[in-house]
């Protein structure tokens, strides 16, 4: 057990590190996890041998496994079926378009570009379909984004992605045998009174010191997934539908799901993105950086090419579908997990896993830069938070756009930039009069000229606002305290309550 407990603290030293690089450089955790294994594997290799870190060790390859799987399941769990109900066909559309535009695309790359044989190739179009789920989340609850309408429609659509890779995954790789019948079978009826059964046994056992319903949901992923890998499937398929069905129940105990993500991503994950970290070649990566950037590319410019007309399709402004589309062209978690999948069962070799992995890599990385650069919503985010307000209190919503006046102003060149500004808002305020319309909310517009705090909190005294809901560009502190900022001018000369909707 000496070997066992010297090893566990190991890669337990490596977590930590990875962690503490991912918030010094603030990128995803398991991003840093990954490069990690990688740079571990590479060092311990030149100097002692890979054998130390044991990465084909049972009991690592059990906890990397659970990792995959808890982290499955709680992606399918933060689904918001309110959303998904109220926005099926949007939703839908732009999820099946995210995956199926670079699953065709990049299996053709590898099929007739790199010459990779075809089950590799279906391998890569999976790999590289992919939209991770964890960097959108992280992304959009740090910029405000997940609890407004627009976030919540991207992160639906990303679980459909995501759901598509799945599938595509266990149906593209699995033996079609009486054990896959077996397996289809028994997962359809679990998955279908799962929810009857957990949300009534929850209530009567729950919430008791013995974590009952840990213990629960390990034993159904446990079964569900030794059943799949019986059937020579993966047990990702069925946790991910296990957290999908389960999103209304146990996605809505804020308390267990904070219980879960301590399990999985202090212990659990760890392992699983150092592992796949550690069967990276850095040679191979050296020898043939061209794949790399082509795999990249392709996967970019297909989802690009797929999601952007749809978002648009479906009205979005521009500035939304261009972020939509750019966080949906990230790829991580579910992209590394098809990566070692296709690995472990000689579908790839370590040369095309390594490809893979670090396309996966910058893919997580690229959009996500360039979409908070130029792309964040703004003042659409405020409006947002503020429709769904005035929505649940039958209130009026007043928008008011400021122009900036000429200098020096003149009445009539003040009259020719409010009609310039009314000309140029006008796109804008036909999308939000669409959206208050639909949720029965009455919306009056408004383009004023000057300096915008003073106007917003003319305008908010002129009508008696009950409450002024203002976006944040979040700019450095240094640049606010040079040139101030609206929001913070508004805070402190309002007469009424304000709501700071931060948006950068």
């Amino acid at each position: 057990m000496t070997e066992v407990w010297l090893r566990a603290a190991l890669w337990l030293g490596l977590a930590l590190a990875a962690t503490l690089i991912s918030i010094r450089l603030r990128i995803a955790t398991a991003l840093s996890e990954i490069v990690v294994g990688t740079v571990a594997q590479l060092l311990i290799g030149a100097f002692v041998g890979t054998a130390l870190l044991g990465t084909t060790d049972s009991w690592i390859t059990f906890l990397s496994a659970t990792g995959a799987v808890f982290l499955t399941f709680l992606a399918g769990a933060e689904l918001d079926p309110a959303v998904l109900r109220a926005k099926w066909r949007e939703t839908g559309v732009i999820g099946l378009v995210s995956f199926a535009a670079p699953f065709l695309g990049c299996a053709a790359y590898g099929r007739y570009v790199l010459a990779w044989d075809s089950q590799a190739s279906w391998l890569a179009g999976v790999a590289l379909s992919t939209t991770s789920v964890a960097v959108v989340y992280a992304v959009m609850l740090e910029l405000g984004l997940n609890s407004t309408g627009f976030g919540k429609a991207v992160l639906a659509a990303c679980f459909v992605t995501d759901l598509g890779t799945v599938v595509a995954l266990g149906l593209i790789f699995a033996p079609f045998t009486a054990r896959t019948l077996v397996f289809a079978l028994v997962t359809a009826v679990v998955v279908g009174v799962l929810p009857w059964v957990t949300s009534r046994f929850f209530r009567t056992f729950g919430g008791r010191p013995s974590e009952l319903e840990v213990k629960y949901l390990l034993l159904v992923l446990f079964a569900l997934g030794g059943l799949a890998t019986w059937a020579d499937s993966e047990a990702v398929l069925p946790a991910y539908l296990v957290g999908m069905v389960l999103a209304g129940t146990v996605g809505k105990d804020h308390a267990l799901i904070r219980r879960l993500r301590t399990l999985t991503f202090g212990l659990l994950t760890p392992f699983y993105f150092i592992r796949a970290g550690s069967f990276v070649s850095v040679p191979a990566l050296v020898a043939a950086p061209t794949v790399v950037g082509g795999l990249l590319v392709v996967k970019l410019l297909t989802k690009t090419l797929g999601i952007w007309p749809v978002t648009r399709l479906f009205r979005y402004p521009r500035t939304e579908a261009a972020y939509a589309t750019l966080l949906m062209s990230t790829g991580l978690t579910f992209g590394s997990i098809s990566a070692l999948f296709g690995l472990t069962h000689d579908i790839i070799g370590q040369a095309q896993y390594s490809y893979l992995i670090a396309a996966v890599i910058g893919s997580a990385v690229v959009p996500t830069l360039v979409a908070n650069a130029f792309f964040v919503p703004d003042a659409e985010t405020a409006f947002e938070d503020a429709l769904d307000l005035a929505a649940l209190a039958r209130a009026r919503l007043s928008v008011v756009s400021v122009a900036s006046p000429p200098e020096p102003p003149t009445e009539v060149e003040t009259q020719a930039a409010i009609e310039a500004a009314t000309a140029h808002y006008e796109k804008l305020f036909e999308s939000l009069r669409r959206q208050a319309q639909e949720r029965h909310v009455e919306l009056r517009t408004h383009v004023l000229v000057g300096h915008p705090a003073d106007q917003i909190l003319k305008a908010a005294t002129a009508q008696s606002a009950d409450l002024i809901v203002v976006g944040r560009r979040g700019r450095s502190a240094i640049r606010e305290w040079v040139s101030g900022s609206t929001s913070r001018r508004v805070v402190s000369h309002a007469n009424c309550p304000v709501l700071v909707v931060r948006a950068r």
